[in-house]
């Protein structure tokens, strides 16, 4: 699988890179938080990472101030799994270099997506980027020549959280499994197995085999 980097033309129709914001504070304190032995970890707001400054220009600058939090996920994976989205840009910016899995919205059909339409992006160590809302992603996957990787989440305040309760009323309904969160589940990952919509048709995409 080609790896793109998100400085390529590429990446346009999936987000961009955000300049000037100061993550050094930032990247010394998510280097702080354990590795989990295998598999991923993920948290929606996390008080250490939270504390540093970067977040209040984050709030003002990249969510126009909106109320957000800031969390991280991390751990080890080199698979696809899943693809979700939510209805406004997460940022995202890791202590190493890490590698996007992406999609877009629209080349969704009938409720499934082709995972043959999945691009891959590195983003450098250190470097904010914008994912869009209409853009499909999922946990971040480590560059082979790191063990794992850390890759800070920035949302809405509340995104991630839990589940609102409510009778579905269209198909899109049902691929709800947390707050502001939409889910497509690979028919091979443990999401599927839990009852996520089974939505991703085709090679279950792992970085470690390109």
């Amino acid at each position: 699988m080609h790896i793109y980097s998100v400085y390529d033309a590429a990446f346009k129709p999936y987000g961009k890179v955000l300049d000037g914001f100061d993550t050094a504070e930032l990247l010394a304190a998510m280097e702080m938080i354990p590795q989990p032995e295998s598999g991923t970890a993920y948290r929606p707001g996390i008080e250490s990472l939270e504390a540093c400054a970067i977040f209040e220009d984050l709030r003002d600058r990249a969510f126009g101030g909106m109320p957000i939090q800031l969390g991280m996920c991390w751990g080890h994976n080199t698979k696809l799994n899943c693809l979700e989205y939510h209805r406004d840009s997460e940022v995202n910016l890791g202590s190493s270099d890490f590698i996007l899995l992406l999609a877009r919205q629209e080349e969704i059909e009938d409720g499934v997506l082709d995972t043959a339409k999945v691009k891959a992006f590195r983003v450098p160590k250190g470097i904010a980027v914008e994912v869009y809302a209409t853009t499909l992603h999922y946990a971040p996957c480590e560059v082979p020549e790191e063990d794992g990787f850390r890759a800070a989440v920035v949302l809405p305040k509340g995104t991630n959280t839990e589940k609102p309760v409510f009778e579905p009323k269209s198909e899109e309904d049902t691929w709800m499994t947390a707050r502001n969160k939409w889910l497509l589940a690979h028919p091979s990952s443990r999401e599927a197995a839990g009852g996520a919509h089974i939505g991703l048709r085709g090679v279950n995409i792992d970085i470690a085999e390109s």
